[in-house]
């Protein structure tokens, strides 16, 4: 087995995927694609993933790419210890959860719409940064909606181990913080993030803990 993982520090997307690598205690290569350089545009790594973003996996003669999609290969390759739920029922809820983090609060205030605010819109970084907490905002209303008060809210998002929606609340909640949002109306996000920093493949997984952080 020889997995290698292309992600960059800053990006909560490759952090999803290095606290399964440390959930799953699988070593691993890391390979820095400096997005803040414009690494990511390469034809080196435009040949590993046309799409320009991390993070991507490579295992063997395996590339993938998205982060969900690569949680979901490294739970069918790598089934201990389990990040979903075994009832069908739960894995719903968890990816849901999951979902709502990756494909509704990430996507607005990640790199490349802010980019494009700024460069087509003359958008000052006090008026990005604005957006980005509007919508973050709105995002963490309806994720605290589904825990708070839930019967299958434990410890963790899900029951009282990890799952996929752990894996991206907490680097979502670290974005979060970058952008100053007041977390004080989401306690129960707030609890679990608590619950998932306290153990040792989160708390590596953190970019500050990373080879290329700055």
């Amino acid at each position: 087995m020889s997995l290698t993982l292309h992600g960059f520090f800053r990006s909560s997307a490759a952090f999803r995927v290095r606290i399964a690598l440390n959930l799953k205690g699988l070593p691993h290569e890391q390979v820095s694609v400096n997005l803040f350089a414009g690494a990511q545009h390469e034809p080196a790594y435009r040949a590993i993933n046309p799409q320009g973003i991390v993070p991507s996996l490579v295992d063997g003669d395996a590339v993938l790419n998205q982060s969900l999609a690569i949680l979901e290969y490294l739970e069918e390759r790598f089934p201990q210890p389990p990040l979903l739920p075994t009832d069908a029922a739960a894995r719903a809820r968890v990816r849901a959860m999951a979902l709502n983090v990756a494909c509704e609060i990430h996507p607005l205030a990640s790199l490349k719409p802010q980019s494009y605010l700024e460069r087509e819109f003359g958008a000052s970084q006090a008026q990005r940064d604005d957006w980005a907490r509007y919508w973050m905002g709105r995002g963490f209303e309806a994720f605290e909606a589904r825990l708070a008060g839930h019967p299958q809210t434990g410890s963790f998002c899900h029951g009282d181990t990890p799952t996929f929606a752990d894996l991206c609340l907490v680097p979502q909640m670290f974005n979060a913080r970058l952008l100053q949002l007041d977390l004080s109306p989401y306690p129960t996000m707030v609890r679990i993030e608590q619950s998932c920093l306290a153990l040792p493949a989160f708390e590596q997984a953190l970019p500050a803990n990373q080879p290329d952080a700055v």
